[in-house]
């Protein structure tokens, strides 16, 4: 069974005009049991990552400020949100909702969250929407207690993962792979063991030939027992934020060949929402939504 983290704390409100669309948290779930896609037995509530979880990745002073609401303004500024109680508690769901995937997936064969992929955090600080990173968190927990010894982060966001890429630098157990917008946030790209950065305009076709160059080969290479895969749909050519030129049918190709491709070679995978930004919420959720039944019709 296709086991996806939702709480709804993912849909916390946040001030009027703010441009991070929280409302697909909330219509993503409503529309995938709507249409019969998943069930509510599909759906799990997660738990609040533990303190010992996150410090596996982030450092206790940064943690610290954060369970205290007390960065700095520029260290708030950084992360793109207005920093509250209500956000770190949302943080913690979100990333103890990837840690729990990781069980589910190795017990079904794919599992995911409905909220997640906050890939640009740091050890040390949060940035681009992102305080905790969640992949980074549950790749320590599948390393240290579930016994895996090689991960492979499919990082197909629009934008770069650099706060991953940089926690697992020197990792040699987590193999991250990133491709992404050449001349897009973050300006200053972090050292992936694998960056594939695409020019503006990249179209379906071209992305997608890339794509099935890179990964086939990378899964033989790498074998890895697990991948975590970041869906973002930050790549639509709607996206206000994205800068290539995928249309809704290209990027959901892109989801169904990860999924067969981890399929074909047994690799379990977690997966996470990303970034998804179109100036239309029914595009976005459209978007997200086809990355779930490409996973159920897939895998189960």
């Amino acid at each position: 069974m296709l086991k996806i983290a939702f709480n709804s704390c993912y849909a916390h409100p946040l001030p009027e005009g703010h441009r991070f669309p929280m409302e697909k948290y909330s219509l993503l779930p409503e529309q995938l049991r709507y249409e019969g896609t998943l069930s509510e037995d599909n759906f799990f509530d997660p738990r609040p990552a533990s303190n010992a979880e996150v410090l596996k990745v982030h450092d206790p002073e940064y943690f610290d400020k954060l369970k205290a609401v007390n960065l700095s303004r520029k260290e708030e500024r950084a992360t793109g949100f207005p920093l509250s109680k209500q956000l770190v508690a949302r943080e913690l769901a979100i990333t103890g909702g990837t840690v729990q995937a990781v069980d589910f997936a190795l017990q079904y064969g794919a599992a995911g969250n409905i909220a997640g992929g906050t890939h640009h955090a740091y050890r040390n600080r949060g940035e681009g929407f992102c305080l905790l990173n969640d992949a980074a968190v549950a790749a320590c927990h599948a390393l240290d207690c579930r016994g895996l010894s090689r991960l492979l982060v499919v990082d197909l966001d629009v934008h770069q993962g650099n706060g991953t890429a940089k926690i697992f630098e020197n990792e040699p157990r987590v193999f991250t792979f990133s491709m992404h917008g050449a001349k897009n946030y973050p300006l200053k790209k972090e050292k992936s063991d694998l960056d594939i950065p695409l020019p503006d305009g990249t179209d379906d076709r071209a992305y997608l030939k890339i794509l099935r160059n890179a990964l086939p080969r990378l899964v033989q290479e790498v074998e890895p027992d697990l991948i975590f895969f970041q869906s973002g749909v930050d790549v639509l050519a709607s996206d206000k934020l994205g800068r290539l030129s995928l249309t809704p049918e290209g990027c959901r190709q892109r989801d169904i060949f990860v999924f067969e491709t981890a399929r074909v070679n047994g690799v379990p995978v977690v997966f996470n929402m990303g970034g998804g930004y179109s100036e239309r919420i029914a595009v976005i959720v459209e978007a997200h939504a086809n990355t779930y039944r490409a996973a159920q019709e897939i895998f189960f």
